[in-house]
Parts: structure tokens; C-alpha cells; sequence
């Protein structure tokens, strides 16, 4: 078969030195940290919908990119001249999973039932491809959001109607993603949630989606499905106000539906700071509670309020986040780049830049997060920081051996405490900073 992106080699390992734009500066796949291939602490995935389908088009302008791989549009050859091409975009560049929509795979008709042949033919395609590759896949989803039946959610939408084909949807996704081997399947919703209150039922519409990730549960679990459900929380856009805001209103949920025994996070950093968080805020959320299980690796602009889904370049936020990840041993997910390339970078070359661009800027995050742990200043700050607790009043506390009236006569005894120790975070940073630039 004749290359898709012919001009375009395999890219290398080539070390920071290098100024070659089509090779890996700090990405070298077998290299170990902390007794792990850099390949094993970073499983990247393509996102199928960015990397395929998306051609810049924005409210204000049509495509700026040919995404037709030599096929025409809308047609189930160019469905597979997708495939075709993102095989030989993730061999060429390493990435082991992809990720996908239902309908970023074919175009989806206006019979759900050809829609589903459709998607049985392109399933069937993909399987061959994966054949004699260690490509998988790491999640799939439904799109649930972008057809005008959704205006109104999913889950949370006021037509029943509405629902049972969201839940057809749903279970037709679940099929592709056991058949192609998925270790995740997403719920991002996109429209769960309202733009006023003067015609919304909350409650109403949040148990109708507690239902629904219920009977997926059970759907999935009945067909040999043994991964993780993940929440993908975004706190607005397109709705005003979304159900899964951010990591801790997501978590709050799945325990108060009785989902968090099946259910962890798949965390995306743009939507993290959409949120008013840190993208280290909702990580470190999510492992405290048990919930971190995958990533979507992308940035925001600072300057702008909505979710640019730009390439990974912030190395100081890519390094934090990879201190979390190595401090909750890991993710049973991956990191899919759900990051598209800026309208004006049209080309093929522009594509593996990017990518080039976001698996770098992780490895370095990885590379300078296992250099902070080994250093062991942060940790031991931290330990310093609460050893009060570990006097014996302290251990009580933590215990529950304890009760307010005994608190009340300790502290009455003591008079006034003393000020806390210094939490000296100017000194912590400028350790970052080191460590980041030595």
C-alpha cells in the first residue's frame, strides 16, 4: 500500500542536541525511570477525532487542512483511508493506543441501524490493521453531544425518546470498544447539564444519568468488559453549567450513585483550568480518592476562557503532573492527546510536530518528576511539615481516641499555640525550579 504521509520517516530518538524537527528530543521509548521503560510510564494515544477529522474549521472559518487522506469525504472509503492513515501515523511515531468517537470513525446516517453496519465494516478494518502491530485501543466512547437531538443532554435529556437511542448509542460503543480491545470506556457529557435553572429539574436529570452509566455498567460487564468507566470532568462548554465540573463534583457523584466501585477519571488538563484548578489539582483530586485512571494531555491558553485543546508545551505543568502519576504508581488508562493543531498549522509535517511537540514535553515532565522524587526535599518538607501529628495528642486525634471536651481542656492548659511552622513555598518552588534547570 502506497504511504499516506510518504515524506514523512520514522521518527527517531535523537537527543535534546538535536535539530532535526522530525526526531524525538527527550522521548527515547526503552529508556528506564524508576525501573520502568519511559514507553511503560507513558502510554500516549492518538485521539482519533483531532488527528483524522478535525481540518480547523472554527465559528469563523472553514477548513484551513485537507484531512481526505486521497478519499472523498463522507464516504465509508474515506473512513478507511482514516484508518490507514493513522496506523501510519502512530507507527511512525511510537504511540501504542488510540482513542475514538463512534462517529469519528464513519459518517453517521440518518438510519442508526446503517449507521451501526457502517460501524461494524470499520471495526472489522481496524482489526485487520491491528494485526501483526502492538497497536491497541485505550478508550472508546459515544458521541452524544454533537447531533441537534442531544441539545438537551443524553442522560440528562427531557425527551425519553431521546434517551433510549442515547442508550442505543451507548451500547453500540461499548461493543467496538470490547471488540477492539479497549482497556476504557469514557463518559464525557459534553451537554449534561443546563443553561438556566427557571426549566431545569437537577435532581430529575442527574439520577436519569446515574440510570444510564448503571445499565452501561451492567451492559458492559455482561459482554467481557473488565476496564475501567471513566468521567471526564469539564465544569462548562458547550452548556453553561455542566454535572461533572471538575474532579471532586465528579467523585461526589459517582459515590452518591453507587458508580465509584466501577467508575475512576479521566482527567484533561484544559478542562482542569476551565474549572478555576490547576491541572495538578484535579490529578492529585483524583489519586487521593482512588479515582485517577487515565489523561487527556493537553494545555489552555491562560488568555483565552474557553478549551483550546492546544499541544502540550508547558514543561513546569507536564513535570507536575508526572509527580503525580509516579506518586499514585501509575495509571490503569493512558495519556491521549485530545490536542488539536492551531488552525494555521495546516500541513502533514504539522501534524507529527505536534505530536513530536506533546511526547517531548512528557517525557521531560517524567524525566525532571522522577528527579524531584529522588531528591527528596519535597517529600521531606512535607513529613516535617505535619510531624506535630505524630506526638501522642496528635496520633489520638487521627485515631479517634479522642473528643472535644479533652481538646477543649488540652488547649486550655496550653493557652495560645505558637505560630505553625513556615510553609516556606518560595523556597519549594525555587527547589522546582533547580531541579527543572540543572
Amino acid at each position: 500500500m502506497k504511504e499516506i504521509f510518504e515524506n514523512i520517516p520514522v521518527i527517531p530518538f535523537e537527543g535534546k542536541d538535536s535539530d532535526n524537527p522530525l526526531a524525538f528530543k527527550y522521548y527515547d521509548a526503552d529508556r528506564v525511570i524508576l525501573g520502568k521503560k519511559m514507553s511503560e510510564h507513558l502510554p500516549f494515544a492518538m485521539a482519533w477525532w483531532h488527528n483524522l477529522c478535525a481540518a480547523g474549521t472554527d465559528m469563523f472559518g472553514r477548513d484551513t487542512a485537507d484531512k481526505s487522506f486521497g478519499a472523498e469525504k463522507g464516504t465509508m472509503e474515506h473512513a478507511k483511508a482514516k484508518v490507514d492513515a493513522g496506523f501510519e501515523f502512530m507507527k511512525k511515531l511510537g504511540i501504542k493506543y488510540f482513542c475514538f468517537h463512534d462517529v469519528d470513525l464513519v459518517p453517521e446516517a440518518d438510519d442508526i441501524k446503517e449507521t451501526n453496519r457502517r460501524l461494524d465494516e470499520i471495526s472489522d478494518y481496524i482489526l485487520e490493521k491491528m494485526k501483526g502491530t502492538d497497536i491497541k485501543c485505550l478508550w472508546g466512547t459515544a458521541n452524544m453531544f454533537g447531533n441537534p437531538r442531544f441539545m438537551n443532554g443524553a442522560g440528562s435529556t427531557n425527551s425519553v425518546d431521546v434517551y433510549a437511542f442515547a442508550a442505543k448509542k451507548k451500547k453500540k460503543a461499548l461493543d467496538l470498544t470490547v471488540k477492539l480491545g479497549g482497556r476504557g470506556y469514557v463518559f464525557w457529557g459534553g451537554r449534561e447539564g443546563y443553561e438556566t435553572l427557571l426549566n431545569t429539574d437537577v435532581k430529575f436529570e442527574q439520577e436519569n444519568i446515574a440510570k444510564l452509566m448503571h445499565m452501561a455498567v451492567d451492559y458492559g460487564r455482561s459482554i467481557g468488559f473488565t476496564g475501567d468507566f471513566y468521567i471526564e470532568p469539564k465544569p462548562k462548554e458547550p452548556m453553561k453549567h455542566q454535572y461533572d465540573f471538575d474532579a471532586a463534583t465528579a467523585i461526589g457523584f459517582l459515590r452518591q450513585y453507587g458508580l465509584d466501585k466501577d467508575f475512576k477519571l479521566n482527567i484533561e488538563a484544559n478542562h482542569a483550568t476551565l474549572a478555576g484548578h490547576t491541572f495538578q489539582h484535579d490529578l492529585r483530586i483524583s489519586a487521593i480518592n482512588g479515582m485517577l485512571g487515565s489523561i487527556d494531555a493537553n494545555q489552555g491558553d491562560t488568555l483565552l476562557g474557553w478549551d483550546t485543546d492546544e499541544f502540550p508545551f508547558n514543561v513546569y505543568e507536564a513535570t507536575m503532573c508526572m509527580y503525580e502519576v509516579l506518586k499514585n504508581g501509575g495509571l490503569t488508562g493512558g495519556f491521549n492527546f485530545d490536542s488539536k493543531n492551531r488552525r494555521p498549522s495546516y500541513t502533514e509535517e504539522d501534524m507529527f510536530y505536534a505530536y513530536i511537540l506533546g511526547m517531548d514535553t512528557f517525557a521531560l515532565g517524567l524525566i525532571k518528576a522522577a528527579e524531584l522524587i529522588e531528591d527528596g526535599r519535597l517529600d521531606r518538607f512535607v513529613e516535617q511539615k505535619y510531624s506535630s501529628w505524630n506526638s501522642e495528642l496528635g496520633k489520638k486525634i487521627r485515631n479517634n481516641e479522642t473528643t472535644l471536651e479533652e481538646l477543649f481542656r488540652y488547649a486550655e492548659e496550653m493557652g495560645a499555640p505558637e505560630l505553625p511552622g513556615s510553609g516556606r513555598q518560595e523556597y519549594l518552588e525555587g527547589i522546582v525550579n533547580n531541579i527543572l534547570f540543572k
